[in-house]
């Protein structure tokens, strides 16, 4: 029976491995190594031994065959009782295994990136080692992050290995990690084919723990995406404010992924996962200013999103309401000098950038619906005029303008606008009709005209009632999907009250 003491290290990321070695030869360990990291160690002076002299079996296909020999995994699988079948293989037992693979994800996420470079860079001998020491977890210490060198360095100095309870923790570590690592490998290969597989493997960091969900008695942490889309949310980074929440996440995601809709300088104003007040203007002072305007009620604690660097103009002007978060691509900074007299007010600065998350996902019971992300985009070219009068300039303007706010309002959505700003919104009944005329209230309430205005639904009018609803309300012109059986009825109704009315062949249902 051997009395070495051995640790296997073959490690892509490098960071605090020489250290790590060199403390586990000095606590008696022989070290065994392959590649690049062998050759790492030896440069250092620390003593190594590499694998194919151990196992006596040279590396072959092109390095594609290093570790995967009897002598490296019976070394990590072993058992106690399996030490007589060790002593008679003449074969140590692999006390220590740190390991962690080829950069796959960072790979892929490189422009250009080839299906053959992808291919090469997925490890096999590297999840090979580490399931088989985190399923032998009982003798074996499985380390897949260096942040864990430390750790397992202590213990050996201070107890003479590894305890139980840290070698069952790497374990749980070690396969979430290679559940993740397979799962970036088969979305990749499944992305490129643009289907959905019959095994989803989604992949999600934690950021952070969060105090509570939507409740305080609902328990919430806060993932980001192994692969997010250029200027998502969960790219932020907050400059100021208080630790953010679960709704302040939720709500903050509908508002910025609005206001990137818009080319010129915006503000959006989410309350409840709900735009209340969305405008463009000149300047972000302006736009502000005009979606204030639109709810001023609603907006008090809301997520304001900015499009452009925010000046110290609109944050001052941000003074006359409460707030719970603000965002855009950058603060300036006597911006961020006027905003931070409020201690509590959370402030992000997130990328700005074009493009969606590929697909959007919703939980329900024992079970996952994933569809591709709602990120059609309609222009004045792809609509059909229906009634007899069609919209002026000023009216296809704010036409195509209310048309991208409906995306982002609960179905069933109604969206009053003009001039560049939302005037009235009705989100989330069950009728539509219904939708109008709260739409058609909110506008009342804050005393804005809704005479000429445009009105957006998200779906098709399924009777006439509630285009009367909104042409007694003021409009002079819908946007709208099209597509109901009462097409006709509905279109009628637009012409005998003078409505100009646009089918855009596309709905934008938003049911969560």
């Amino acid at each position: 029976m051997s009395s070495t003491r051995r640790a296997l290290l073959s490690v892509s990321d490098k960071t605090g491995i020489v250290d790590f070695a060199r403390a586990l030869v000095g606590a008696g360990f022989s070290i065994l190594s392959t590649g690049g990291t062998a050759a790492l160690l030896a440069r250092e002076g620390v003593a190594v031994t590499e694998v194919s002299a151990y196992t006596g079996f040279p590396e072959m296909l092109d390095g594609r065959v290093k570790t995967l020999h009897p002598k490296i995994h019976a070394g990590l699988l072993a058992r106690a009782d399996h030490q007589a079948a060790l002593d008679k293989a003449q074969i140590d037992r692999i006390e220590v295994l740190a390991v962690n693979l080829y950069p796959f994800e960072s790979t892929v996420a490189r422009p250009g990136c080839s299906l053959d470079e992808a291919i090469e860079n997925i490890d096999i001998g590297g999840p090979t080692m580490l399931r088989a020491a985190a399923k032998n977890h009982g003798v074996v210490a499985a380390v897949v992050d260096p942040a864990d060198y430390a750790r397992v360095l202590d213990e050996i100095r201070n107890q003479g290995g590894v305890s139980e309870p840290t070698r069952f923790a790497l374990a749980k570590k070690v396969f979430a990690h290679t559940a993740a690592y397979d799962g970036a490998i088969a979305n990749y290969l499944t992305s490129r084919k643009a289907e959905y597989p019959d095994v989803l493997t989604l992949q999600f960091r934690k950021l952070q723990d969060l105090r509570y969900g939507e409740n305080p008695h609902q328990s919430a942490a806060f993932y980001r995406d192994a692969h997010p889309a250029a200027g998502a949310l969960a790219a932020y980074r907050q400059v100021h404010g208080k630790e953010l929440s679960y709704n302040n996440i939720a709500d903050a995601d509908a508002a910025w992924e609005c206001v990137k809709q818009f080319a010129g300088p915006a503000c959006v104003i989410v309350k409840h996962a709900n735009p209340c007040g969305v405008a463009t203007a000149a300047t972000l002072h302006a736009a502000y200013e005009k979606a204030f305007s639109t709810d001023p009620v609603s907006a008090f604690g809301g997520i304001l999103a900015f499009n452009r660097p925010l000046e110290r103009a609109a944050a001052e002007a941000l003074g006359k309401q409460f707030a719970e978060v603000v965002i855009a691509p950058r603060i300036e900074a006597d911006a961020l000098k006027v905003l931070a007299s409020k201690a509590n007010l959370r402030i992000l600065e997130v990328p700005l950038a074009p493009g969606a998350q590929a697909h959007d996902f919703k939980r329900v019971g024992g079970g996952l619906l994933v569809q591709g992300t709602d990120s059609k985009t309609i222009e004045r070219s792809d609509v059909r005029v229906v009634t007899k009068r069609p919209p002026d300039d000023s009216q296809w303007a704010d036409l195509l303008f209310a048309w991208r706010v409906a995306k982002f309002v609960k179905s069933n959505a109604i969206v009053f606008c003009g001039g560049g700003m939302t005037l009235g919104v009705g989100a989330g009944q069950m009728s539509r009709v219904d939708s109008v005329r709260i739409a058609a209230l909110k506008a009342t309430t804050a005393k804005l005209s809704l005479a000429g205005s445009v009105v957006a639904s998200d779906a098709f009018f399924p009777f006439r009632d509630g285009v009367e609803v909104l042409a007694d309300a003021g409009a002079a012109a819908v946007i709208q999907p099209g597509g109901s059986v009462r097409d006709e009825e509905v279109i009628a109704a637009a012409n005998e009250r003078g409505l100009a009315m646009v089918f855009t062949g596309v709905r934008h249902f938003k049911h969560s």
